[in-house]
Formats: structure tokens, C-alpha cells, sequence
């Protein structure tokens, strides 16, 4: 059977028309809305603010061409290991100078001015006076949106649609609501992720209309330079964001040897076939960005946790504050690559507070023995259960959440020693991937099971294999070469 560009079948066109023909006659009988309607998209192609909208509507109205999905890649190829075995406890031989760990003062932070936009002197829409406010991690945002935002609407259900769509947004007075966001982004420190959410928020509170709400979601993020499609599959929005790493269990298309990722279906069934167009919005090229280099500044929402975990016949507890909305946020990231978890911070305040910990039971022994003893913290102080049993899907935690989760396996644990080796101690650290496993090298000058990668020698730390020292790895992974290693920065 033949397809048309909407992604239905082509005998529905016929049926399409009759639908049509009654839909119009409905609308037609509603206070004339429908000729409203078809008045603010004639007006609509007088009215552009940006130059590059008149090529990019005129593009759109030209044929879309069908596109294939391509399966979202998986993070192992064999499954992790449900049980895992453990060694008696023995005491780390004590080589090394003494330890004296620096825990860092904290430095008052300042946010960036906010920067005040000067309005232009065009005709104003009429604008209502904080129409839209969300709940954004802890934060309160009141936005004004313009009619133009507000009222457009996909139809007809095809590409005409969305050009429709575009040419009444494209002329209302949008600039207002772009700025804002480019000031919260900054002021607040989100990264591509942040903003992604707050973007998507803003939109589904404007239109409750799934297909409306997506593509307001794809204007606004053309107006901030990224590159991010639409498309159309059985005459529905699918939004589609180019990313130069892998999204990991997320179906992708490719526009020019360019993966463009389908986020809202992560860790679901793909969409299948869909049609698009191959070129982007102008000069709106930016790819998505997972990378989580500075954590957003939410409102504090803070908790107390305690761990504890025995180290020979000794009981030790670290205590830590984390702030919830962090948490929260961190738990809406779809599965990125392994070097986005292993180079993000903790909290300055939880990192703080555990360094002055374990400073208290460390500081004065050698150093193989206290980067020991933080390889025993990561191992004990929590239960050990696969992503699949705990969250039904593979998860990847920032070290911040596998100090929040009671449970983790493999690769949580690694991030969380990495993370606060490579800051206590000053030394080098690499993940070291297996094909169901993940472990960690430290580049230090000890004996005991190694890797190497990139001509150095890293000593095997494997903060899953519990009361393992040191240069102690699994039996199973001895005599294995590792699938990759994960570069800490």
C-alpha cells in the first residue's frame, strides 16, 4: 500500500476529505472560529520578526520525505550479573606517605546579574499579565505569552499543519518569551537538559494538546539555535533532537549522517517510519547536551542521610545533606553516555560533609590504606540489585543519587568512587566497562591486578566486589581485556 506524506495511507486521503469536509462544517457552527483561524495565518506571513522564517515557512511546505527508525543502542551487551561473589576481609598493607585530606571552604556564590531586555517598538499582541506559571524543581515561573503562542493550533493533521503552526507563531511576539528563558538558563546555571525540561514544561502548560505542545517545544528550541526536528507519523508530532553522543535506549533518524534522537521515547518502543525534512531551522545547529559540568541552582529542599558500613570488627557512619530537588532532577535523565555520570559533581555541601567524615577516619594513615578504606565505604554502605529489578529499566546514576538510593549495582558504585577519589586523594582514575560489568583503575604505584590504557599501568579498585582490596578484581575479569575505559577529567 502506497503512503502519502502524513504518514497514513494513501487510500485515506479520500476518507480524509469527507472527514474534512464535516470537520469544517462543525467548525463552522462554533462562532466562526475556523475562519479566524484560516484569518491568522493569512495575516500571519505579513508579520515575521525573523528574516529567516519566510525561507524556513516557504521550506516547509515542500515535500517531506519518509524516514526510517533505528533501535535505540543498549549500554551492555550482556547482562550484569544479578549476585556477585565476595572476598574475606583482609587489612590493605600500608604503603605509601601519610594522609592528610583538604576539605575546601566554601566560597560565597553570586548569580549573574539579570540582564533587562530592552522591548521593542512594534505592535503588541495583547498579552496577559503572568498567564502561565509553572512549578519548575522547587521554583516558581510566571511567563507571558502571547495570543499568537497561545492560539496556534495543528491543523489540518499533515504537513500543512505545521506549516500553519509555524507561520502564526513565527509572526507573534515570541521574543519576549525566548529572552526570559535565556535569562533563567543563565542566571540559574541549567544545562541542555534543564532546559529541555523547563521548555517542554512551558509548552504543555500552554497547550494541553500533545501534537500542539510539541511543537511549540520545536519553535522555541530553533529560536535558542538547536537543531531539532519535526516529524510526522500517523498524523501525529514526533520531536526528534540531535545529539553528538550516543542517547542510549532511545530510538534515533538519520539527517545527514546525523542522529536526531526521539527522547520522549526513551526506554520505549520506537515510533517506526516517519516523514521529515533533511535540512535545519537556519543556523540553528547546537546539538543537545547531556554533560551535567555544573549542577543547576534549584531551591533548596534538603534532607539528612546516614550510611554505615563495618570495616573488620569496626562500625563507621558517614552522615550528609542533599538537596531533594536535585535528586528529583537527576531522576528524569534519560540514559546518556558513561562520561556524562563519571565527570558530573556531587554537591558541593554533600561532598563537604562526607570529605570531613572520612577525613576523621583517614587522615594519618598511609595512603594505600585510605583509599582503601573509601573502597570499602562504596562497597558495603549499600545493598547490591541490578537497574532491571530496582527501576525496571537500565539506569545510570550520578554519584548524587547512588548516595540517595539504598540500592546500586556496578556502574552506580563506580561513579560514586570516582567521584570521590579522584577529590580526596588527587590521583587519576578510569571506569573500566566489561561486557556486564563496570570497575575502576586508579593510577597509582601499587601491586596487585591491572589495566592499561593510554601506556599507563591503572590498578584495579572494584567498588563492587565487596571486602576486595585494593588490586584485587573479580576471578571472573582477570583474564579478560575490558570492552573500553571511561576518561575522568
Amino acid at each position: 500500500m502506497q503512503h502519502n506524506k502524513d504518514g497514513g495511507p494513501l487510500l485515506s486521503k479520500l476518507f480524509g476529505l469527507f472527514s474534512l469536509a464535516i470537520s469544517l462544517s462543525v467548525t463552522q457552527l462554533n462562532a466562526g472560529s475556523f475562519e479566524n483561524f484560516k484569518k491568522m495565518q493569512t495575516e500571519s506571513f505579513k508579520k515575521y520578526k525573523d528574516e529567516r522564517d519566510n525561507a524556513f515557512s516557504k521550506y516547509l511546505k515542500e515535500e517531506w520525505s519518509a524516514y526510517q527508525a533505528q533501535q535505540g543502542k543498549k549500554l551492555y551487551e550482556e547482562q550484569k550479573p544479578t549476585k556477585l561473589p565476595k572476598k574475606r576481609f583482609v587489612p590493605m598493607e600500608e604503603v605509601g606517605p601519610k594522609v592528610n585530606i583538604k576539605v575546601a571552604k566554601e566560597l560565597p556564590q553570586k548569580f549573574p546579574k539579570v540582564i533587562i531586555i530592552k522591548k521593542e517598538k512594534i505592535k503588541k499582541e495583547k498579552i496577559v499579565q503572568n498567564d502561565v506559571y509553572i512549578d519548575f524543581f522547587g521554583s516558581g515561573y510566571s511567563f507571558n505569552i502571547a495570543q499568537g503562542l497561545k492560539k496556534s493550533n495543528f491543523f489540518p493533521r499533515n504537513t500543512n499543519g505545521v506549516s500553519n503552526f509555524f507561520n502564526v507563531v513565527a509572526s507573534s511576539n515570541y521574543k519576549e518569551l525566548i529572552e526570559e528563558i535565556k535569562q533563567i538558563k543563565n542566571r540559574l546555571k541549567f544545562n541542555d537538559w534543564a532546559l529541555y525540561l523547563l521548555v517542554n514544561k512551558i509548552s504543555h502548560t500552554v497547550h494541553k494538546n500533545q501534537d500542539n505542545a510539541n511543537l511549540m517545544t520545536w519553535f522555541i528550541f530553533n529560536k535558542l539555535g538547536y537543531a531539532v526536528k519535526v516529524g510526522l507519523a500517523h498524523k501525529h508530532i514526533v520531536l526528534m533532537y540531535y545529539s553528538k553522543k550516543v542517547i542510549y535506549s532511545t530510538p534515533s533518524y538519520s539527517f545527514k549522517k546525523k542522529k536526531f534522537y526521539v527522547i520522549a521515547n526513551y526506554a520505549k518502543n520506537g515510533v517506526g517510519s516517519l516523514y521529515s525534512y533533511p535540512q535545519n531551522y537556519p543556523h540553528s545547529n547546537r546539538p543537545l547536551d547531556l554533560s551535567l559540568k555544573v549542577l543547576p541552582k534549584f531551591e533548596d529542599a534538603m534532607k539528612y542521610k546516614d550510611l554505615s558500613f563495618v570495616e573488620g570488627t569496626k562500625k563507621y557512619s558517614v552522615g550528609f545533606n542533599y538537596n531533594q530537588n536535585l535528586i528529583d532532577f537527576m531522576a528524569t535523565y534519560p540514559q546518556a553516555d558513561y562520561e556524562t555520570y563519571f565527570n558530573a559533581p556531587l554537591q558541593k555541601n554533600t561532598y563537604d560533609e562526607i570529605a570531613t567524615k572520612l577525613k576523621s577516619y583517614v587522615d594519618g594513615k598511609k595512603m594505600s590504606d585510605a583509599i582503601n578504606f573509601v573502597l570499602h565505604f562504596v562497597q558495603k554502605s549499600f545493598a547490591y540489585q541490578v537497574d532491571e529489578a530496582q527501576f525496571g529499566r537500565e539506569k545510570v546514576m550520578f554519584a548524587q543519587e547512588t548516595l540517595y538510593y539504598n540500592k546500586s549495582d556496578c556502574e552506580d558504585r563506580a561513579i560514586l568512587f570516582c567521584s570521590l577519589v579522584r577529590r580526596l586523594f588527587q590521583i587519576g582514575v578510569v571506569g573500566v566497562k566489561y561486557k556486564d560489568h563496570m570497575s575502576t583503575a586508579l593510577y597509582i604505584p601499587l601491586s596487585g591486578d591491572s589495566v592499561r590504557t593510554a601506556s599507563h599501568r591503572f590498578v584495579i579498585a572494584d567498588p563492587t566486589y565487596i571486602n576486595a582490596n585494593i588490586g584485587q578484581n573479580m576471578p571472573k575479569y582477570r583474564s579478560l581485556r575490558p570492552e573500553s575505559f571511561v576518561l575522568v577529567r
